[in-house]
Parts: structure tokens; sequence; C-alpha cells
């Protein structure tokens, strides 16, 4: 694995957002992603290990260990939760069976949320 990807896109708020990654190895094969779990973390801000941010979301991210694809969305009850303005995320992989823990993080960015006009008044 090499260092995580950046990717930044813009969220309309309390919309269905999906994206996917298939991680490869450094000779351009799929990264076999058996034994491994995933996370999407959304958050205010990035900072040391235990500040805790203002806010801090998990989206879901599931990994397929078939076709070596991880699945990452956010859901429109976890989106309208989301303030407008701009917010970090970070998308880890991690495999527990190895002592110690292998964790991978993926790809990070911003994600620019836009206030929508239809649940304007739900939060």
């Amino acid at each position: 694995m090499a260092f995580p990807g950046t990717y930044n896109f813009n969220y309309y708020r309390g919309d269905t957002s999906e994206f996917v990654i298939q991680p490869k190895n450094s000779n351009g094969e799929a990264f076999d992603l058996t034994g491994y779990t995933a996370s999407f973390t959304i958050a205010s801000a990035r900072g040391p290990i235990g500040a805790a941010p203002a806010f801090s979301y998990t989206a879901s991210a599931v990994v397929n260990d078939v076709t070596n694809i991880i699945t990452c969305k956010i859901i429109p009850s976890l989106g309208r939760t989301l303030l407008a303005g701009t917010h970090v995320y970070d998308v880890q992989i991690t495999n527990e069976s190895p002592e110690p823990d292998v964790i991978f993080t993926l790809l990070t960015g911003t994600i620019t949320v836009t206030n929508d006009i239809t649940g304007a008044g739900s939060a």
C-alpha cells in the first residue's frame, strides 16, 4: 500500500451518496481484502489521536473480499445530520488476525455539504 489517495467530493445534504474503492498492490493487481474490515469516518477536522473533533460520524463501508472492492455510502439519515460546509473523511481497512493489527488508510479528502431544499427544516 502507498500513501492514501485523495478524493474531494460534493454532497447534497440528506441524499444517498456512494462510491467504491478497489485497492491495488504495487504491481497493479487487486489487493486481497480477505480478513479486512473497513471504516468510513466523517469529521469536522483532523487532529492528533485522542483529540476529539467537534463531530465525528461513522458512515457505511462494506468489504467484498470476493471482488476486492469496498463500497462506501452516506445514507440519508446520516446525511441529514451533516451541516453545510466542508468536512474531512478517511477510509481505512483493518485486519486484526496477524498480531499486531494491520491498518491502512486508503482514501482521504474533504466533503463539501450543500443544504437541500426539500428537507431544509429537518436536522
